[in-house]
């Protein structure tokens, strides 16, 4: 037993030295190992490697559907905006159609008022003017009513007074009659006419505030509307200052919307769309005979149409008047210089709404000498409108503009524009003039019924 202790104990070295050169040729080789061989990695390392590339993928994955649903509501918002588009011109246009009629009724019972207030003086005249007529009459009646004449059957003895008190009023009491049933008329008449002009003015302090409260409307529209031209404006900016400068440099208005077609982007473009526009037009004529009825009958339907609906040429008698107001003077009319008129002159009210006569594009829009704010609308086939005399202007160079759509407000008249110097008016005049091919033409043809010489409002 002692042996084999002393055996054990004499083995242990060996395996203690066994073992330690094992671990360092384990560790030798495992370090060769990981010299030699890097990527594979052993175990766990290789799960955990494969996780992150499996999350990393998953991550692009999203990021791409993300930027695929993003690309879709971009385009959805798109479409709402050109929905909106559509949306905002019809409600703009509806509302001016209000504000006109409103406007209208306004001046439709202020002429009501003026004619009540006339018959009321007139009434008042008459009864002060024959006010010695009533006083004699009163008296009369007090006199009679003091000293009555005398009755047969009361006092039969005095036959000779009674037959004179009675003849006396048979002579009188005919004409006090006819004095006091007069009298009773017209009072009469003058409470009545005081009640109905407490009620139209009544009507007109109520239509007076139905129109302030749609032109605050007409205002939220218009600034969703140039709102949603923001992105635009700052490209327009520098246009802009172009234009104005161009407005500084040109001659006349014919020299100034050549000037801005050929130098001005967005003046260019518009022009290139109307003559897209007319050559559409020109094909569609020679369409088959009920392409061309559904032509005809397209003009103003749609508020979301980016072109002229019909041939300006083919809109005679067709178009709605600029602005509410009574023309001062009429194209071809003598101008107080010498010559004639090239354009007409309405009388407007107090920041009434300007809207666009006809389809076309903003050729141009701004300050102009001393016109006032001008626009100059593009109807295609050589045919300009050009509106002068406003205050502000809320479309912008190379816009397209729908008829009926609102595009300026006028002013209140304090600040003087040529055309109301011209004629010495106290309010507001809006200046149209309709050219073709460079040359004044007479508008008066294209409005649609009723004429421009009634008051709208």
């Amino acid at each position: 037993m002692v042996k084999d202790q002393v055996k054990s104990k004499a083995a242990a070295p060996h395996r203690f030295g066994f073992a330690l050169a094992c671990c360092v040729a384990g560790a030798a080789s495992v370090g060769f190992a990981q010299t030699a061989a890097p990527n594979p990695p052993a175990g766990g390392d290789a799960y955990d490697m494969l996780s992150g590339r499996r999350l990393e993928l998953r991550g692009m994955q999203d990021t791409i559907g993300a930027a695929e649903e993003q690309r879709a509501k971009i385009e959805s918002e798109a479409a709402s905006i050109r929905t909106d588009r559509a949306k905002l011109t019809t409600a703009l246009v509806d509302l001016v159609r209000q504000i006109d009629d409103r406007e209208r009724a306004i001046a439709e019972a202020e002429q009501r008022l003026d004619t009540l207030t006339g018959s009321e003086e007139a009434i008042r005249r008459s009864l002060a003017s024959r006010r010695s007529v009533i006083t004699e009459v009163l008296a009369s009646l007090q006199r009679m009513g003091r000293k009555p004449p005398p009755a047969l059957l009361v006092a039969p003895d005095d036959m000779l007074a009674a037959l004179r008190a009675s003849m006396m009023l048979g002579a009188v009491l005919p004409e006090m009659r006819a004095e006091t049933e007069a009298l009773a008329s017209d009072l009469s008449d003058l409470l009545q006419l005081r009640k109905s002009i407490a009620a139209e003015r009544d009507s007109l302090a109520n239509e007076v505030n139905k129109l302030g409260l749609d032109r605050q409307r007409l205002a939220a529209l218009i600034d969703a509307r140039q709102a949603a031209l923001a992105a635009a404006e700052k490209a327009l900016s520098a246009e802009n200052v172009r234009a104005a400068e161009l407005a500084r440099q040109a001659a006349s208005l014919k020299d100034l919307i050549a000037r801005m077609e050929s130098e001005v982007a967005a003046a260019g473009r518009a022009a290139e769309e109307a003559r897209k526009a007319d050559e559409a037009q020109k094909a569609a004529q020679a369409a088959a005979p009920e392409a061309q009825r559904k032509i005809a009958m397209a003009p103003f339907k749609d508020p979301a149409r980016l072109a002229p609906a019909s041939a300006f040429a083919d809109t005679k008698g067709m178009l709605p008047t600029p602005v509410a107001g009574g023309v001062q003077r009429s194209f071809g009319a003598p101008d107080g210089f010498g010559g004639t008129e090239k354009g007409m002159l309405i009388a407007t009210r107090a920041n009434a709404i300007v809207v666009s006569p006809a389809d076309g594009w903003a050729a141009y829009a701004g300050p102009y000498r001393s016109y006032g704010q001008v626009l100059i609308i593009n109807a295609g086939q050589g045919y300009y409108i050009i509106l002068a005399g406003m205050d502000r202007i809320n479309v912008n160079v190379g816009q397209f503009l729908v008829a009926g759509e609102p595009v300026a407000v006028m002013g209140d008249g304090s600040a003087k524009t040529a055309a109301a110097i011209a004629i010495g008016a106290a309010q507001p005049i809006l200046y149209i003039e309709f050219r073709k091919d460079g040359a004044a033409i007479d508008p008066g043809p294209w409005w649609a019924k009723p004429e421009l010489q009634k008051v709208r409002g």
